[in-house]
């Protein structure tokens, strides 16, 4: 999924690579994907988009943006899969949306559970969630501070989790349950503990575990879970993930725990992640 550190290593990908091409040819899905949700009629994409110049991308919260000529825009977000495919590569055989360059160069957009593939005539997006990414500080900003974390405590309810402070709701955009798996194990925190009984401290270290994971994550290129525009896998080693679950803790050796929690899977070491009472 589309999760912060992958949204900006797209996103500066994109421009390194589709900034000054201009689309010749829009291709809608060759097999319908029940969940891949559009904005409008995807028919009608190719009559807005054919000759449009991709001026620049942009990465935000859990969303990547494509600017284009006349204040036009593509818009993806979660669970989408996008590859940059060169001049005379093989067309792959099953796709949501394909983009055709002028330089024979190609565009392809791809779901595998759910996701959402967005053009626009202009930049007015009423999306609530869209709006909550653009409008919030990146908590790998300087400008996030300990002081802006402490604003998701403020109000919250006794029952609320470290997971869901983390991952649910986009209190944090661009900050989801996959890249909260490290961020808790760093801190040493669990995922059901309940974040009004946190000491100071443990709230400064969650605070400092959530922006230092991200920053190496992003500057990794994104997670080995996902991929990038190329279809590389992202440089960063996750630490807690559905591929490392079932190796020992690398902090004590003991056995990670994998259990249904809050609309997915939640990875830990029942040692070093002791639930708090």
């Amino acid at each position: 999924m589309l999760e912060l550190p992958e949204v900006l290593t797209l996103s500066k990908q994109a421009n390194n690579i589709l900034s000054g091409k201009t689309i010749t040819q829009v291709f809608n899905a060759i097999k319908p994907h029940k969940f891949t949700f559009y904005n409008g009629d995807p028919l009608e994409y190719g009559k807005l988009l054919v000759g449009k110049i991709i001026l620049s991308s942009e990465g935000h919260g859990m969303f990547v943006d494509f600017n284009l000529s006349d204040n036009a825009m593509i818009n993806i977000g979660d669970g989408v899969i996008v590859r940059y495919y060169n001049p005379g590569d093989k067309i792959p055989a099953n796709y949501q949306l394909l983009l055709a360059f002028d330089d024979g160069s190609f565009l392809v957009f791809s779901v595998a559970m759910y996701g959402f593939i967005n053009a626009y005539p202009d930049r007015n997006i009423n999306n609530r969630y869209y709006k909550l990414s653009r409008e919030s500080i990146s908590p790998i900003s300087n400008n996030y501070t300990e002081e802006e974390f402490e604003k998701l405590f403020v109000g919250a309810k006794k029952t609320l989790t470290a997971k869901a402070l983390l991952a649910t709701e986009q209190r944090i955009p661009g900050v989801g349950n996959g890249v909260t798996q490290d961020i808790l194990f760093n801190a040493q925190v669990n995922p059901k503990q309940k974040v009004s009984i946190l000491s100071d401290r443990k709230e400064e270290e969650l605070f400092n575990s959530l922006k230092n994971t991200l920053i190496d994550m992003t500057f990794e290129g994104g997670r080995d879970t996902q991929t990038d525009l190329y279809g590389n896998s992202g440089g960063y080693r996750t630490i807690m993930s559905a591929g490392t679950w079932k190796n020992p803790c690398p902090r004590c050796g003991g056995t990670i725990a994998k259990e249904a929690y809050l609309g997915g899977s939640v990875y830990y070491c029942p040692e070093c992640q002791k639930e708090r009472v």
